[in-house]
């Protein structure tokens, strides 16, 4: 309570703050009366008043950098304030934290003695008007990075910001395959595209033969669990760490601060203040919500926050489950628009990566990347759920596959095993075949490529799966 009030008596004289009564704010109650919850559309207004250099709109120091934003989603971008505070109280202070508990957690760790390799975004900074800078929020941070980060960041500053993907890619390759680099940090999905082309390019089986004294990644972006085992597989090492960090454009809410275990802390002294949507109540026009002191362990949640950029009880778009209170830890569980409840399975990103990580293990398949659509009851068809997936290593009978996936979806699942229940609601899972690098293409069609892109998951609509179908010719 003590963020909050403090963030609304910082804006409390901004134009949204006089808008919305910050100044009679006393409560957590008057809160939620007088401050309405919003998407980005709402934000919208705002933001491009400030990109034409409007002052104290929605926070009251000035807002130079904006983090362009586009998932596989929209086409359209959104941009997203990042003040000065939330630079220096959120995003550097997540990193240095997160550097904090790995050398706890390793005191005997030489992370510093080599380089540190952060494979970001893709968007250069442009200066758009009286000193207004767009880009990447990895662009962004390595912009205000402090100086002294450069003596161990790798690749160079020039290289780092280049716009196109493929040609950055190679630079990195090439710069940085005769380095010490001791850490990696990334999307787990495109720093493995970059790992399998530094193996490629030095004819070596593992990258422990190329980078000896790598020791860490840092991850996050997209869930872990699909790319786990082949990271084990090429990087056969006993002192190779995994930390996953929950760091977005509108700031960096989580870390894994125990890496014996997969849930992440809360990071509830970031200058943000969080909220919570039982996913149940998600779409509904006057939704209950909860403050962080009323969440429970389990229940899958929609997040809300509002930050020291200026965003107020905004629909972050990721859903979250507390495996404790004591201290606050989460999961990412998905995203708002990326879940199936066609017919009424609620079925999660969560499930999904769980369900996928059971039917490898039963079959000993690797995916590699994959989607979920519907495919809807006709007149004379059943509904089931169409899987599109890329496999690394093929399992040896795809339908054994799908029973073993089918199997473990209904483990998890009460709602998805109830609609199953003798197939009279939804048929049995059906997968299809994607052909090698079809996910890759696509988001090259689309122009997203490397960063921070991500292949959706899951859809109640087949506008993704249908044009990955149209694409994978031979699949």
């Amino acid at each position: 309570m003590q963020q909050l009030l403090y963030l609304v008596k910082l804006a409390q004289n901004t134009e949204w703050g006089r808008l919305c009564n910050f100044k009679q704010i006393a409560t957590y109650d008057d809160f939620c009366r007088l401050v309405p919850i919003q998407s980005y559309e709402e934000v919208k207004l705002y933001v491009e008043r400030m990109l034409q250099g409007e002052k104290n709109l929605i926070w009251p120091t000035e807002v130079n950098w904006f983090a362009k934003s586009s998932g596989t989603t929209n086409d359209k971008s959104k941009f997203l304030p990042v003040s000065k505070e939330a630079l220096r109280d959120c995003h550097y202070r997540g990193a240095k934290d997160c550097l904090t508990f790995y050398l706890k957690s390793n005191p005997d760790s030489m992370l510093f003695a080599g380089k540190s390799l952060i494979l970001g975004g893709s968007h250069k900074i442009s200066n758009r008007i009286n000193h207004i800078f767009v880009g990447d929020l990895s662009a962004i941070l390595i912009h205000n990075n402090p100086f002294y980060t450069n003596w161990i960041r790798t690749p160079h500053r020039s290289v780092a910001l280049m716009d196109e993907w493929e040609k950055k890619l190679e630079c990195i390759v090439n710069t940085t395959s005769g380095q010490d680099v001791r850490s990696l940090s990334g999307v787990p999905s495109w720093m493995l595209v970059m790992i399998k082309r530094v193996l490629e390019k030095c004819g070596k089986e593992n990258l422990t033969e190329v980078w000896p004294n790598l020791e860490l990644f840092f991850h996050g972006g997209v869930s872990f669990r699909p790319y786990r085992e082949q990271y084990e597989s090429l990087i056969p090492s006993a002192k190779m760490h995994y930390m996953e960090t929950y760091n977005a454009s509108e700031g960096f809410f989580a870390l894994q601060n125990d890496l014996t275990e997969s849930s992440m802390l809360l990071m509830i002294d970031y200058g943000v203040f969080f909220e919570f949507i039982p996913f149940s109540e998600y779409g509904k026009e006057n939704p209950a919500i909860v403050p962080l002191w009323g969440v429970e362990p389990g229940k899958n949640y929609a997040v809300v926050i509002s930050t020291n950029s200026g965003l107020w009880r905004y629909k972050l778009g990721d859903t979250v489950t507390f495996t404790s209170v004591r201290p606050y830890k989460i999961k990412i569980s998905g995203r708002t628009k990326h879940h199936i409840n066609v017919f009424g399975e609620e079925l999660m990103i969560d499930n999904a990566e769980k369900g996928l990580l059971q039917a490898c293990a039963k079959t000993g398949a690797i995916v590699k990347e994959y989607t979920v659509a519907p495919f809807f009851m006709s007149a004379r068809e059943k509904g089931h759920h169409e899987w599109l997936i890329e496999f690394e290593k093929m399992p040896q009978s795809l339908s054994d596959f799908a029973v073993a996936l089918d199997e473990s979806l209904q483990s998890i699942n009460s709602d998805y095993e109830a609609k199953r229940y003798k197939d009279l609601t939804l048929s049995c899972l059906q997968i299809k075949c994607a052909q090698k690098g079809l996910f890759h293409k696509w988001l090259k069609s689309k122009g997203k490529l490397g960063g921070q892109h991500k292949v959706p998951r899951l859809s109640n609509l087949r506008e993704y799966i249908d044009e990955l179908l149209s694409l994978n010719i031979g699949g």
